[in-house]
């Protein structure tokens, strides 16, 4: 019983890490800092290559954040790991259609999960400091992980009902807490680095246009 319950406690010490690591770094559209780049987490897309509920609503709340002047710039960052799959231009298109400027808005073909997003935004694009969009059970680990990656960053959790996805995404969250601790000691490489990208940069110099 004591082994059990040792093994319980070391499984959710992960867990515990991102809510006290980001306890002061959730806002919400309504409050959070302005700040030069928003970055939008990719989370799936559905028939049609459109984005799915959840990803839709991501987009919406950098949308909102741009047009009340709080963002400048939206990095979107997702899989294009297959040429039938490309959610970076899914979510330019889906941002496009709600009143953010296509020059405004920059894509990274290569965030295959949450750590890889992260370090291609300080690495390759440039970004010291970001505003996070994603659910609320994924903001606190998209945090601390920028964090981790050296990106000054704020978490806005969108709403959702609570179904079937909200529930398996709450779930596996706690196992994807243990890999975050991982990823944010050992810090590895993410799938692709490559050169760095000026996308960032041109597109807030062209902001003050």
């Amino acid at each position: 019983m004591q082994a059990v319950m040792a093994g319980c406690v070391l499984a959710l010490l992960p867990s515990a890490w991102l809510y006290v690591s980001t306890a002061d770094r959730l806002r919400t559209t309504a409050d959070v800092p302005r700040t030069e780049v928003a970055v939008v987490f990719g989370a799936g897309l559905w028939k049609h290559g459109e984005p799915s509920p959840y990803l839709a609503h991501r987009l919406d709340a950098a949308a909102t954040l741009y047009r009340a002047g709080r963002i400048e710039v939206v990095l979107v960052t997702g899989d294009n790991s297959r040429e039938d799959y490309d959610e970076p231009d899914a979510m330019r298109a889906y941002l496009t259609r709600h009143g953010v400027p296509d020059a405004r808005i920059v894509s990274d073909y290569a965030g295959f999960d949450t750590w890889d997003s992260c370090v291609r935004a300080k690495k390759i694009f440039g970004v010291d400091r970001a505003v996070l969009i994603s659910q609320g059970f994924h903001i606190r680990r998209a945090v601390a992980l920028c964090e981790a990656a050296g990106v000054d960053s704020y978490g806005v959790g969108v709403a959702d009902k609570h179904d079937v996805t909200w529930y398996y995404g709450g779930t596996r969250e706690v196992f994807a807490a243990g890999k975050a601790a991982l990823d944010a000691v050992f810090q590895p490489d993410p799938t692709f680095l490559g050169r760095k990208e000026p996308g960032i940069a041109r597109a807030l110099a062209g902001a003050g246009d």
